[in-house]
């Protein structure tokens, strides 16, 4: 739907209220109530168009932190909220491996070195997920399905319907407090599908300082990237 100049693609949904989102690649959705039809939504966003317009800018400007990385001696990458030089090696490694604070690759696998990191950060994330989930859930009282770490393509993480919960493996990226939040951030939505007041009230029972984490995703995201 084309409001303003501008692409929206709606999500109907048994809600009351008309929210509007700037996604991460920088495309604009809104969920509105199913009951509305085509002509009271255009009206509706019409009237936020200030707001479309503002978030938009705001997005410009956060995603101009976003890195364009190569595979290079040097380059640094984000692992767990700190950037770490990569150094390419004569000798064959299994992998991306990191030891002493840098990121070492054979420089025999330099043309797949993308498949690689990303390897290398779904494995170190699937290691680090499942403590935390156990140690959340017991508090929060919920038993999680499936858990997975993915490809997300908007999202930092996801839960289905059928309680699976699902993370991107850019997570890997985040400082480990980040990564608290974006875990008790999915359990909650176990008990809470929507982002209602009830939903925050959960996890700020858990996480005090929450939007501190919701901050740093909002300002550092663009750069957890490849």
């Amino acid at each position: 739907m084309i409001v303003s100049g501008v692409d929206i693609v709606i999500q109907k949904s048994e809600r009351k209220t008309v929210s509007i989102f700037i996604e991460r690649d920088g495309s604009v959705s809104a969920r509105v109530p199913e009951k509305l039809g085509d002509e009271e939504i255009i009206e509706i966003l019409k009237a936020k168009e200030y707001q479309i317009f503002k978030n938009l800018a705001e997005w410009k400007q956060l995603n101009a932190n976003a890195v364009e990385r190569e595979y290079v001696n040097g380059q640094s990458f984000l692992y767990l909220g700190r950037n770490y030089r990569l150094k390419l090696v004569d000798e064959k490694l299994e992998g991306v491996q990191f030891n002493r604070n840098t990121f070492f690759l054979s420089k025999t696998e330099m043309y797949k070195a993308k498949e690689l990191f990303v390897k290398f950060y779904k494995d170190k994330l699937n290691r680090k997920i499942h403590p935390i989930i156990e140690r959340y859930k017991n508090q929060l009282d919920v038993q999680p399905n499936q858990i997975k770490v993915m490809e997300l393509q908007k999202r930092w993480a996801s839960c289905t319907p059928n309680g699976n919960l699902n993370f991107h493996w850019k997570c890997a990226m985040a400082p480990i407090d980040v990564l608290h939040y974006i875990i008790i951030h999915e359990l909650a939505h176990l008990i809470h599908n929507n982002h209602t007041q009830a939903f925050w009230n959960e996890i700020d029972k858990i996480l005090p300082n929450y939007d501190e984490q919701v901050n740093w995703l909002k300002h550092n995201g663009a750069g957890m990237d490849l």
